[in-house]
């Protein structure tokens, strides 16, 4: 079994990062990125601080816009078309998710398309779902980097996508449909999951349903990639049983260190061609 070293591939982006972090100082450019986050999620608080982590590193200006988890949808918005303003904010990201009751779409459709580091807005969905992509969602962009750095072939292969997200299951299966892959989309209520699952020469799994996917659910030489977040006694868990995959796997990615690390660096290189963007714009 191959172990997807999805921290070792993101590190090897720094250098690249750093030259056009580099090449924008000398335009007078500095990467700014806001962050809009309504508090309330745990979890939230420890992806905004993996961003924010890796943006100081690099020398990108990070801003939170912490608000209080009784925010209006008429305050985020607010705060969503003043940084649309604002030029030295280059990505807007408003974390997800929202508390209940707040609808995402109409705030996101909010950040300016050429701000969306996220590649959330649905003129980017569509660019997107046409191939023609300018903004990819990060973790779906971090997931093509493990895809494509391994060499993976779905061209023709039966691919498994357990989720439909906007965030991950969407997106995805836009991009494997476009790469010719043949494409099938479950959900963690799917009657009968194992036996689509059997089928599968590739899963993609992004539901937050920790040991979802068991060994007696995989065929042999399957190829696994677990993009699920959880908690699981109080340690982050993927949608996979890891333990008991790995032994009929071929590749597997591992919680943490494999899709994560991805999703942060794919962040990055969006607000970085977000800010090459206003360059050309002047």
């Amino acid at each position: 079994m191959i172990l997807f070293n999805g921290k070792k591939l993101a590190d090897s982006s720094i250098t690249a990062f750093r030259r056009q972090i580099k090449s924008l100082s000398t335009k007078g450019i500095i990467p700014g990125l806001a962050v809009v986050m309504v508090e309330g999620n745990s979890a939230s608080e420890i992806y905004v601080r993996n961003k924010k982590d890796l943006c100081e590193k690099l020398g990108i200006k990070f801003k939170l816009h912490r608000l209080a988890s009784k925010s209006s949808p008429e305050k985020i918005a607010r705060t969503i078309l003043a940084l649309n303003q604002d030029p030295k904010v280059h990505g807007i990201i408003l974390q997800l998710p929202l508390p209940a009751g707040i609808d995402m779409v109409p705030l996101v459709s909010l950040i300016s398309p050429l701000k969306d580091s996220d590649g959330l807005h649905p003129f980017n969905m569509g660019l997107l779902a046409m191939g023609r992509p300018m903004f990819v969602p990060a973790t779906a962009q971090g997931i093509f980097k493990l895809i494509d750095a391994y060499k993976i072939k779905v061209k023709g292969k039966r691919v498994l996508m357990i989720g439909f997200g906007a965030v991950a299951g969407m997106p995805i299966s836009l991009m494997l449909a476009n790469r010719k892959a043949t494409v099938t989309i479950a959900q963690d209520a799917t009657k009968d999951l194992k036996t689509i699952a059997l089928k599968a020469d590739v899963i993609i799994t992004a539901v937050g349903k920790p040991k979802l996917i068991k060994a007696n659910m995989v065929k042999r030489g399957v190829i696994v990639i677990d993009a699920g977040s959880s908690k699981l006694r109080g340690k982050l868990a993927g949608d996979v049983d890891f333990a008991n995959v790995s032994k009929k796997a071929k590749y597997l990615t591992p919680v943490p260190g494999g899709v994560g690390p991805l999703t942060v660096s794919s962040l990055v290189a969006n607000v970085l061609r977000a800010a090459e963007i206003s360059a050309t714009k002047g």
